[in-house]
């Protein structure tokens, strides 16, 4: 079975974008503000997804965790009221589509952080994910400014109730900014990688895990810029007199496979442990089209892994199944409902 753990909703039907920007012209005059009745029908739902069910028939994948769109989290825009509708919307549409699709796609959900509100405001909403929409997992935004980083870092305290909630569901949370409305970052291009970079730092300077030893994250994007540093942050770790890397955070951290190119899953598989590689490929997402060198999609990450040369089968095993089971549990326990 090949688990794709990073998909988001990028095909939304055009009345859900319409709610949204509604929903935004209603902060400047409230008699705008859009009914919760979108009448999108199951038919719509299903032909909104045909792209990523024609992609996973087409690259051999099994299984997308699936979330909503990442840049369309904005969690900066509007207040805490806003993000609290939208948050709502975006995952009882997911539902939606995983309800309908059971066999293509399993939910991960958004939270309705907002720039300065204590993470204590998450908490119901991850209740509901987990006990009334079965979801697997959450997007956690360390930077709900949308790139200025206005939240203390995300091993400070501030954010410990979100991480005992997470532990008491066994949930792990991708750490995943949105839009960017900074505009010395590009979103997917530069605030992306900043933030999955910056929070692994903060994770070597903190003493996280030490609280909370059965969190989970998973870093996406091939972990930002880590790989390709990653004697820096060995050494780092050692200098601040922590035990080494590996054994310091990879108990509890995962990187995926979002990196576009084979030279990229290349480093990646030879520098960090395959128990901590998670296959994905974002699609529909980040980086879209063919790739003129080559002639793939660049989202046709399983290309990459299958030219990776020394991978043995157990490895193989591990980075496209294996691995997802163990950083989501609660998937693991569905696919044995199901007989998988």
């Amino acid at each position: 079975m090949i688990i794709d753990i990073h998909g988001h909703y990028t095909t939304e039907p055009a009345a859900f974008v319409t709610f949204r920007d509604k929903q935004l012209a209603a902060l400047a005059d409230p008699a705008r503000k859009p009914s919760r009745d979108l009448g999108i029908t199951d038919e719509q739902i299903i032909k909104s997804v045909e792209k990523q069910l024609t992609f996973q028939k087409d690259r051999g994948s099994d299984l997308t965790v699936f979330s909503p769109r990442a840049a369309g989290m904005a969690h900066h825009v509007g207040t805490e009221a806003t993000s609290q509708e939208w948050t709502r919307m975006c995952n009882d549409i997911i539902h939606r589509i995983c309800t309908l699709l059971p066999n293509n796609f399993i939910g991960v959900g958004q939270l309705p952080q907002h720039p300065g509100v204590s993470p204590k405001n998450c908490l119901a909403e991850i209740d509901r994910l987990a006990n009334e929409l079965n979801f697997v997992g959450v997007n956690l935004n360390p930077d709900p400014s949308g790139g200025y980083w206005t939240d203390p870092p995300m091993t400070d305290r501030y954010w410990y109730p979100v991480y005992e909630k997470l532990v008491e569901h066994d949930m792990p949370a991708m750490i995943h900014v949105s839009s960017s409305c900074n505009p010395n970052f590009h979103a997917t291009g530069a605030h992306y990688i900043n933030a999955d970079t910056t929070v692994f730092m903060q994770l070597i300077q903190g003493n996280l895990f030490k609280d909370f030893p059965t969190l989970k994250f998973v870093i996406p994007h091939g972990g930002g810029a880590v790989p390709y540093h990653w004697g820096r942050y060995r050494g780092l770790c050692l200098n601040m007199k922590n035990p080494p890397l590996v054994e310091y955070l990879m108990k509890n951290v995962y990187f995926d496979t979002c990196v576009y190119h084979t030279p990229g899953i290349e480093l990646l598989t030879k520098v960090v442990p395959i128990d901590n590689i998670l296959f994905a490929s974002e699609m529909v997402g980040a980086v879209q089209g063919i790739d003129p060198e080559t002639g793939n999609y660049y989202d046709d990450t399983k290309k990459y892994i299958d030219q990776v040369k020394g991978l043995n089968e157990e490895q193989r095993y591990k980075i496209f199944e294996g691995n997802a089971r163990k950083a989501y549990p609660r998937l693991d326990k569905i696919l044995k409902q199901r007989g998988k």
